[in-house]
Order: C-alpha cells, then sequence, then structure tokens
C-alpha cells in the first residue's frame, strides 16, 4: 500500500540531483576559465623569453659587424649561421616558435631591408601591462594585442679598447 508521502520524496530527490549536475557543470566552467587564464600566463612568460633571446641574438649580429659590413639581418636564419666572418657565427641556434600561434613564423619590424625588431602575429591581448622587459617597446605597456609588442635589441654598447 503506497502512501501520497512517498510519491513526492521522490520528486524532490530528482530535482536535487538536477541542480547538482547543473552546479557541477559551473564549476568545471568556471575551472576551465581559471586554466585558460594559467595557460595564457605561461605562453606569455615564454614568449618574453623568447623575443628577448631573439632581440639578444639581433643585437650580437649588430655589436659584431665587420667592418664594411651590414649591421643587420635582412633574414632572420642570418642569425643561425653568419657568414659574414671566414668561420660563421651562430647567434641563435634555431629560429624559435612563437608561443602563441606555435609556428616559427614572426612578425618582422624592417629599416629598408634590414630586420631591426620581431613581433608576434597573435592578436590576444596581452595580461601582463606592468614590469615588462627593457627590449620591448614603451608602446608595449599600452598594447590592445600581442602583436604590437616588438622586441627589439638594446642600444649599442660601443667596446672600450684596452692597450
Amino acid at each position: 500500500m503506497r502512501t501520497g508521502k512517498t510519491r513526492h520524496q521522490r520528486g524532490y530527490t530528482y530535482l536535487l540531483v538536477l541542480f547538482l549536475v547543473a552546479e557541477l557543470g559551473l564549476l568545471a566552467a568556471k575551472a576551465g576559465v581559471v586554466w585558460q587564464a594559467v595557460a595564457q600566463r605561461e605562453r606569455e612568460a615564454e614568449l618574453l623569453a623568447v623575443g628577448g633571446e631573439m632581440a639578444r641574438a639581433m643585437a650580437r649580429y649588430r655589436d659584431e659587424t665587420p667592418v664594411g659590413q651590414p649591421p643587420w639581418p635582412t633574414k632572420l636564419e642570418q642569425l643561425i649561421e653568419d657568414s659574414r666572418f671566414p668561420v660563421p657565427r651562430r647567434h641563435l641556434r634555431r629560429i624559435y616558435r612563437d608561443p602563441l600561434s606555435g609556428r616559427t613564423e614572426w612578425g618582422l619590424v624592417r629599416t629598408g631591408e634590414a630586420i631591426v625588431g620581431i613581433h608576434s602575429l597573435s592578436t590576444l591581448t596581452p595580461i601582463r601591462r606592468h614590469d615588462l622587459p627593457p627590449y620591448l617597446d614603451e608602446s608595449a605597456k599600452s598594447a590592445t594585442k600581442y602583436s604590437e609588442w616588438i622586441f627589439r635589441p638594446g642600444s649599442s654598447t660601443p667596446a672600450t679598447a684596452t692597450p
């Protein structure tokens, strides 16, 4: 024999399970957003490291230029094998991939044919705005996308003559 009380309890249990499933879905969505932000911060930090290394390689290329040779590379591959010397020099081991796009393709900042800076091709919005490294342009603080972060070598430091 059934009582009316039992029928009502089954309905409440079903409703409770539905609310529990909805809450678990919301928690999973929040975790996904947090994970995406953490992943972007890691890729951003890697972009700063890789961009800095490439800017330092361009600075070495410029600072070690033999007399009468162009001080800037015209292709990024010249940073891997600098054939302006009798024994080729290597300023980079390889062209690094852009952590945000995953490709070795970079945006190039040119003066004539010379490459004087590089930037990512990503259109994502940067997270970091302050305490940026010195090899980034000052405009990087107000950048609305990573492609506006231009990595340039620092100013040339003339070598002092030693007797």
